[in-house]
C-alpha cells in the first residue's frame, strides 16, 4: 500500500510517541533518555525506512523490537 510522504511521517511520529511514553512508563526513562532511547536505536533507522513496513505495525509491536534491543546492549 503507498501511502504519501506526510502520511508515512504521521504514522511514524505516533509510533515513537507512543515508544517514548512507554519507556518513560514501563522502564522509568527520564523523556531526554527516552528520547536518546529511541533515537539512537537501530530499530529508528529501519522505522525511518519505508520499504521495511514498520509504519504500519502497532506501535506495541516495534516497540518490542526497541525493547530487545535496548535489553542487549546491557
Amino acid at each position: 500500500m503507498n501511502v504519501s510522504q506526510t502520511e508515512f511521517q504521521n504514522m511514524k511520529e505516533e509510533i515513537v510517541k507512543d515508544m517514548i511514553a512507554r519507556l518513560m512508563d514501563e522502564r522509568g526513562f527520564t523523556m531526554q533518555n527516552a528520547f536518546d532511547a529511541v533515537y539512537t536505536s537501530r530499530l529508528f533507522e529501519k522505522l525511518n525506512d519505508p520499504n521495511t513496513g514498520l509504519y504500519f505495525q502497532s506501535s506495541g509491536y516495534v516497540y518490542s523490537y526497541l525493547t530487545d534491543e535496548l535489553d542487549k546492549r546491557q
